[in-house]
């Protein structure tokens, strides 16, 4: 490929390891696409190359995790609510929580009241959270119910039981966790050495009021079961110090900032300071697995055609089928029609009448706006794309219908793309006037990863050097 010219005249193998085919069928029309994936491609599917860790001298707790992989057995979730919040939050606790396989609680303000009793056996133990006005800090305490929050680290480690446990893993009552995907994460990391593991605010302005060096409880943090065991001694010296602060995830970070402990990112918790529709987003998610989702009461349902508690159980009966590959980003071209592919698996399907590049395609569509509708730009701690009127640059879109293994070949996974409107627009006139408008759905077919249990653990193995999809577009019209 010349560096002058930006796509092949033929489509054979492009720089991101995929090359396409089409056929037609009959009355039907399809178009079948194989993509093989190289070495090169390891930004597809959420793959990542555990780095090597050293062990160092471990306070009782643990072993090294390349001898000893981390499950979900090894986590220990504090999710925190409010005898307010609690009965509009059920759904979403119940759309990943698993009762007897997932270890933690849920700390309120206050006893539950009669019509959440009896409590139920779908939610996490409840622990109520311990009088605060008892703290010779309190009267000059800004925001008392962030100390409430803080402090419920330090009330789960006097609760004991912590056997085994590697991560203590903080959430909200709305936060969503993909818990495998979690797994997968904390067992790149040394359990024995401090980590502070989690993930900024997608928004500029949030964590200016705040801080860029800070986690978002709501999209969840991890901390390293050795770094709690240090920093619980300090928690309450913290308050002393920090009363001004008005959230508990700035209490915090400036406690561990004094123990000496940055934050480490990882991309996949998700705040989601965002309002609207932030299909945008999931249709061009970072190359990193989803760990979280929160605030989803703030913005429109992920999938058009469903509510905010369907969409959310839609999108989780897919990951059933393998968490390391949801919505992560797979583009592919077409010459002979001039189009561009963007699929953000088991979720969204994009056709785009013209070749785009992929480093435009991975920009998210600004579907969405600001969470505070006060901000200035910058708006968004990542660059966006505008959306478009432009035939050339606005594609079709279709969402995720269903996900299923093929009957004939259990090895195989089948998603199904809808298209939920039309563009109503003109072909695009510069690409040779090939229009998608007649595509009503799309299906793509993918190898199962293989997937090995170690106890409550679901390993994803790597996939091979060279991996196949198939597309299948048809006409139904």
């Amino acid at each position: 490929m010349s560096s002058t010219t930006p796509f092949p005249q033929k489509i054979q193998y492009l720089s991101i390891g995929i090359s396409c085919t089409s056929l037609a069928i009959s009355a039907i029309f399809f178009l079948f696409y194989t993509f093989l994936y190289g070495h090169n491609c390891s930004q597809s599917f959420g793959l990542f190359n555990p780095r090597e860790l050293k062990r160092s001298a471990s306070p009782d707790n643990s072993s090294s995790p390349i001898n000893f992989p981390t499950d979900v057995s090894h986590l220990k979730f504090i999710l925190v609510s409010s005898r307010k919040t609690l009965k509009s939050r059920k759904p979403y606790i119940e759309a990943w929580w698993r009762p007897n396989q997932i270890r933690g609680n849920i700390f309120l303000d206050s006893s539950p009241t009669k019509d959440l009793l009896p409590w139920p056996s779908s939610y996490p133990p409840f622990q109520v959270n311990e009088d605060i006005r008892k703290l010779t800090v309190y009267p000059k305490l800004v925001v008392p119910a962030a100390v409430r929050l803080f402090r419920s680290i330090l009330e789960t480690f006097r609760l004991g039981d912590n056997e085994n446990v590697r991560w203590y893993v903080m959430g909200d009552d709305d936060t969503v966790f993909l818990v495998h995907n979690l797994v997968d994460v904390l067992g790149k990391y040394d359990h024995t050495k401090y980590y502070y593991i989690g993930m900024t605010s997608e928004a500029v302005k949030s964590n200016f009021d705040f801080s860029f060096n800070m986690a978002y409880g709501g999209a969840g943090y991890a901390l390293s079961y050795s770094l709690v065991q240090v920093l619980v001694p300090a928690i309450d010296d913290c308050i002393e110090r920090y009363p001004h602060l008005r959230v508990s995830d700035q209490l915090l970070s400036s406690c561990l900032a004094d123990l000496g402990v940055d934050l480490t990112i990882e991309k996949g918790f998700h705040q989601i300071d965002l309002l609207g529709d932030i299909s945008g987003l999931l249709s061009s998610h970072p190359q990193s697995p989803v760990v979280s989702l929160h605030h989803l009461d703030g913005i429109n349902p992920l999938f058009p055609s469903k509510n905010r508690y369907e969409s959310i159980n839609h999108l989780m009966e897919a990951a059933k089928f393998d968490q390391s590959r949801l919505l992560q980003q797979i583009i592919c071209y077409h010459r002979p029609t001039n189009w561009s592919f963007s699929v953000s698996w088991a979720y969204s399907a994009h056709i785009y009448e013209n070749i785009i590049p992929r480093s435009l395609l991975r920009k998210p569509i600004e579907t969405f706006s600001p969470f505070k509708k006060s901000a200035r730009p910058p708006l968004y701690m990542f660059n966006t794309r505008f959306p478009s009127n432009h035939p050339c640059k606005t594609p079709h879109v279709f969402f995720l219908e269903s996900v299923k293994n093929i009957e004939s070949n259990q090895d195989q996974v089948l998603t199904a793309y809808n298209r939920t409107s039309q563009r109503n627009l003109p072909p695009c006139s510069s690409s040779g006037n090939h229009s998608a408008d007649h595509i009503t759905k799309i299906h793509v077919v993918l190898q199962a990863t293989r997937r090995k249990q170690v106890g409550l653990r679901f390993n994803f193995s790597a996939l091979h050097h060279f991996f196949s999809l198939l597309f299948f577009y048809a006409r139904l019209n």
